[in-house]
């Protein structure tokens, strides 16, 4: 996992902008993925070889997050460490999402909260041919 970790085994992220339901407005929020002590860059990041987390803060009941390139699964509820949400889910990115910046949200019955996230662009996952090999010795004299 990413991030903060949760009492509850899951860890979390951040969000910006809000709507709530103007008969009962709540503080909320919801994010991607939370900072660590070792890496400060990471909320409403998708990490490309890590478990992400989708984290929000909703006071009202049935927390269900959106996002049209994510599928969210493994509800948990909090607290957590770290991030102030009562609520976290594992975040997939859909195949075949090209880079980009993202909408996500967490919705209950007491308003929705939005943030957006940034997906990188793929990284190069094979070493060229005759290309050098860390660690097999190959660049060894």
């Amino acid at each position: 996992m990413i991030g903060a970790t949760a009492l509850s085994g899951s860890a979390m992220a951040q969000g910006t902008g809000q709507t709530t339901n103007a008969a009962q407005p709540a503080p909320g929020m919801v994010q991607l993925n939370a900072n660590t002590a070792i890496n400060q860059t990471l909320v409403n990041k998708y990490v490309t070889d890590a478990p992400n987390v989708a984290l929000g803060q909703c006071a009202g009941d049935k927390p269900t997050f959106a996002s049209p390139v994510l599928t969210f699964s493994n509800y948990q509820p909090g607290p957590f460490m770290g991030v102030d949400a009562n609520t976290s889910a594992d975040a997939v990115l859909n195949p075949g999402t090209p880079a980009g910046t993202y909408p996500l949200t967490i919705s209950c019955s007491t308003g929705s909260y939005n943030a957006t996230f940034s997906v990188p662009a793929p990284q190069v996952k094979k070493v060229p041919k005759g290309g050098a090999h860390a660690g097999d010795g190959s660049m060894a004299g």
